[in-house]
């Protein structure tokens, strides 16, 4: 059984003369788990090019025990090109899961629940768990200037930052289990933002 390879092989001669291309990746290929269109573009072209185009959410993560799953959250964040994601707590966090995707995303970090809070600038802090007082995500209207709020696989969110928030989402099941990963719900809830105000359009 054959691997196929992800990526491209060396780009053929003469090279672009353009900025954007990254020399060595010219060279050599690119491998990286990007969209064809940034084939051998530098890490900052990339990023520059999604400046031009991210879509009006913020999304911040708890990290008070190095959860496993901030990865994938800041992945997901990067899949929806969000305008910044923010990590409360710890500064040091498990990059694993994002596969390299926080180079092309605002990665801004707060010490504190009450210091991130007073750097949203209006945004309306929306708590995504399960825990009691939460409204159904399939009947909310998000807020067009909202920041997701996710917190640790287990804990969930502080009550800290329970009691700073508008508003709190649940994502409902049917299984047996209590709570989906919360890797799994940040993807689900910012599907959900955008539909509500980037796909309708």
């Amino acid at each position: 059984m054959t691997t196929q390879k992800i990526g491209v092989g060396p780009h053929p001669l003469p090279f672009p003369n353009d900025q954007r291309f990254d020399l060595d990746l010219l060279t050599n290929g690119d491998r990286r788990n990007v969209d064809d269109k940034y084939r051998y573009w530098t890490v900052e072209a990339i990023k520059a090019d999604l400046d031009t185009h991210r879509i009006d959410l913020h999304v911040a993560i708890e990290n008070w025990q190095h959860d496993l799953n901030i990865g994938t959250i800041v992945r997901n964040a990067n899949a929806f090109n969000v305008a910044a994601v923010h990590i409360i707590g710890k500064r040091h966090w498990n990059r694993r899961g994002a596969m390299v995707t926080d180079r092309y995303l605002e990665i801004i970090h707060h010490e504190t629940v009450a210091t991130f809070i007073s750097s949203t600038q209006g945004r309306q802090v929306i708590v995504v768990d399960n825990m009691e007082g939460a409204v159904p995500l399939s009947k909310t209207t998000l807020p067009e200037k909202a920041v997701l709020v996710f917190g640790g696989e287990g804990p969930g969110v502080s009550l800290e930052m329970q009691q700073e928030a508008e508003k709190m989402v649940m994502i409902e099941q049917l299984g047996s289990t209590r709570s989906v990963n919360v890797g799994v719900a940040s993807g689900i809830a910012m599907y959900a933002w955008l539909q509500q105000y980037v796909l309708k359009r």
